[in-house]
């Protein structure tokens, strides 16, 4: 009996285990479908950072408004087509003056949008992707005074530009090249803006600026420049220079301009060795910038200088003995006659190696002074 209980034992087992594994059915294995993938954000069929369209405004009271401007019924002479995403320059009619056709994808200006309005005068091109200007556009332009081709492909300054122009702005294009005479009959010029192109010292001559006679600002800041231009029109009453890799300037560079005002010379390679002592010493100069250059000491400055812009240099010292423009002298504080000590009003100095607080010798010569940033 006992032996037939050791060899049933083994089979109950395997059948409880059997049972038991019965009971407990294995999970399904669950079947997830694959994700889908993120499609690519939709490309735009021309990539660009200019704003979307205007939307279509009413119906013009003018026949010959372009149906994709607008033309203002309080103003019959001006015509809006900027920020259209227009692709070339509709016609406009003989009574436009004042054309804006910025921020848009025009490429270049044909004889055909501009054969009935020889009247312009105002023409706003900015932000556009003009590389070459036909010869034949702006000569009819009799009567165009201010011309803004900002932020476009120009690889040269537009050759044939109408005479009566008094402001040409053509900064951040890619011109390199300033043909030869093409300012010679523009005696109207008063505003040059060439600031942030390519322009190299090969570029210039003595003869570039030649016949603008009444220019009062040239522009030629944040461009390639490693010398001062060889001539400047002695009109000039601000000259910016601004970021370029200039690293001296000729001796008795600015006696030639008398009406010379503001000058920027900020962000050069500039220091006490490439320059004369009276380099700056400049009897128009009202306001000079020189900061983030490579000066270790403050360059003589004029009696009559108001604004100094030194900060971002190398400086370690200032000596008033030495930075004022006159010989010491008792200041009689009785009289109102400010004429006989420096105009100094405003000293940046910042961002040097000096340390407060401000000499005493420079508080004596510079009485005017409102401002000092040290």
């Amino acid at each position: 009996m006992r032996t037939w209980g050791i060899l049933l034992l083994p089979l109950i087992l395997i059948l409880f285990l059997k049972v038991n594994g019965q009971r407990r059915k294995p999970r399904p294995t669950v079947v997830r479908p694959p994700k889908r993938p993120t499609p690519p954000p939709i490309e735009p069929v021309e990539p660009t950072d200019l704003p979307p369209p205007l939307p279509p405004g009413p119906p013009s009271i003018f026949p010959d408004c372009p149906r994709e401007c607008y033309c203002p019924p309080d103003f019959p002479s001006t015509i809006y087509c900027d920020s259209r995403n227009l692709r070339k320059v509709p016609v406009l009619p003989s009574r436009a003056r004042y054309v804006y056709l910025q921020n848009n994808f025009i490429e270049d200006l044909p004889e055909e949008a501009f054969k009935n309005a020889s009247e312009i005068q105002w023409i706003n091109l900015d932000n556009n992707r003009i590389k070459k200007l036909d010869k034949k556009i702006l000569e009819k332009m009799e009567n165009l005074t201010y011309l803004y081709m900002e932020k476009n492909q120009l690889k040269e300054v537009p050759s044939y530009l109408p005479p009566s122009l008094e402001q040409l702005r053509l900064s951040r294009n890619q011109i390199s090249k300033i043909p030869s005479g093409v300012f010679n009959k523009m005696n109207h010029l008063i505003l040059l803006d060439l600031h942030h192109n390519k322009l190299s010292d090969n570029v210039f001559n003595k003869n570039t600026f030649k016949g603008l006679k009444n220019l009062i600002q040239l522009n030629l800041a944040h461009n390639i420049l490693r010398k001062m231009p060889p001539t400047v029109p002695d009109t000039v009453n601000q000259l910016f220079l601004d970021r370029n890799n200039i690293e001296e300037i000729p001796a008795n560079y600015f006696k030639d301009l008398p009406n010379l005002a503001f000058l920027r010379l900020n962000y050069n390679q500039l220091s006490d060795k490439g320059l004369d002592k009276n380099t700056f010493n400049i009897s128009s100069l009202l306001v000079l910038q020189l900061a983030h250059n490579r000066f270790t000491s403050v360059p003589f400055i004029s009696q009559q200088l108001e604004h100094l812009y030194m900060n971002d240099n190398v400086i370690e010292k200032i000596n008033g003995t030495e930075l004022c423009p006159l010989p010491f002298a008792p200041f009689d504080f009785s009289t109102t006659d400010l004429s006989s000590i420096p105009h100094l009003r405003y000293l940046r100095l910042d961002g040097n190696q000096l340390k407060p607080p401000i000499p005493l010798d420079v508080i004596m010569c510079f009485r005017l002074l409102q401002s000092v940033i040290i």
